[in-house]
């Protein structure tokens, strides 16, 4: 159950979850949405699971059961040049030390489109009543965790609802100190398609195996930690909806946009950021995390490897 609640469901929830199960195994769907619109109405959510069924309190907000769901009903987010995106997983503290920071150095023109996956440990929640004094933040709640919906589908929802030039994504362990958001803005062009905080080349004398950090210019990819992306260049070319880690993902990503003739740029500029604890890597499930970074990593070997038309032309600088 999810860490932030302090009830247990009633001996009727239970029964109720029950009747769902058996209706679902006997394909019998009207029993089986009957079950669980019941068990909503009571005040919890049925969740199916490899063991059968969880059970969690309903959250003070409306939850989209799917992707789907979300895009399917989602107004368009509208800004003038560019919505932030913030995926939260959980860890509510430092969930609301990023989107607060976000919220204070946000330049005008902007919009900021916080992204709950589950309201894990009650992050959503935590986000949930920081932004209901603020009308200019959206806030989607999925019933989906990250490690179900994915990295990649859950960026490509994003990308599909937003009305503004610009896509920025805003890691949670990255924390502004001030507005980091406009020179990245500034840097696209007609040719530049994505600008981050931080990039790399490919370290084609490792055949590929390894990325080498540099510092400003072009790269061969940008890391997720924050990175604009025009809006058009990411609906010809999204992330790889196979992408459900977000570890080699942003690599690439990248390499994909590159492909199709993009170039990435790290801005002259430092960026007044600074990054806290990144849970995503080192609190996410080791076999989880391992499994989906190789996955991602042998795509990217499979599809570009030795494409050397499509980097930036940088020798990695070694120590």
């Amino acid at each position: 159950m999810n860490a932030a609640m302090n009830t247990e469901p009633s001996q009727q929830i239970h029964d109720l979850a029950a009747v769902r199960a058996q209706a679902r195994a006997d394909k019998d769907w009207a029993a089986a949405d009957a079950a669980r619109d019941a068990i909503v109405a009571l005040g919890w959510i049925v969740t199916d699971t490899a063991q059968g069924y969880s059970l969690t309190e309903k959250p003070p907000f409306e939850q989209f059961a799917s992707l789907g769901a979300w895009t399917s009903q989602q107004e368009r987010i509208v800004a003038e040049s560019a919505v932030v995106m913030v995926l939260i997983d959980g860890w509510p503290a430092d969930a609301l030390t990023c989107v607060s920071a976000l919220r204070d150095h946000a330049p005008s023109g902007v919009r900021i489109l916080v992204v709950d996956l589950g309201d894990v440990d009650g992050a959503g929640n935590a986000v949930h009543q920081f932004a209901a004094s603020d009308p200019s933040m959206c806030v989607v709640h999925l019933g989906q965790t990250l490690a179900q919906a994915g990295w990649g589908p859950v960026v490509n929802a994003a990308i599909a609802v937003i009305d503004a030039p610009a896509l920025v994504l805003l890691d949670m362990s990255t924390v502004l100190d001030a507005d980091a958001i406009t020179p990245l803005i500034r840097a696209l062009d007609d040719h530049v398609v994505a600008t981050g905080w931080k990039g790399a080349v490919v370290d084609t004398a490792d055949q590929w195996r390894t990325v080498v950090d540099v510092g400003h210019g072009e790269v061969d990819v940008l890391l997720g930690y924050l990175m604009a992306v025009r809006t058009d260049a990411a609906r010809a070319t999204g992330p790889n909806s196979k992408a459900k880690f977000y570890r080699n993902a942003d690599l690439e990503w990248s390499l994909a946009l590159r492909a199709a003739g993009g170039k990435l740029v790290v801005p002259e500029a430092e960026l007044p950021v600074h990054q806290g604890r990144h849970h995503g890597y080192h609190d996410s499930d080791p076999a989880i995390r391992d499994k989906e970074s190789k996955r991602t990593y042998d795509r990217i070997l499979a599809t570009f490897r030795g494409r050397q038309d499509i980097l930036s032309g940088r020798a990695p600088v070694l120590p």
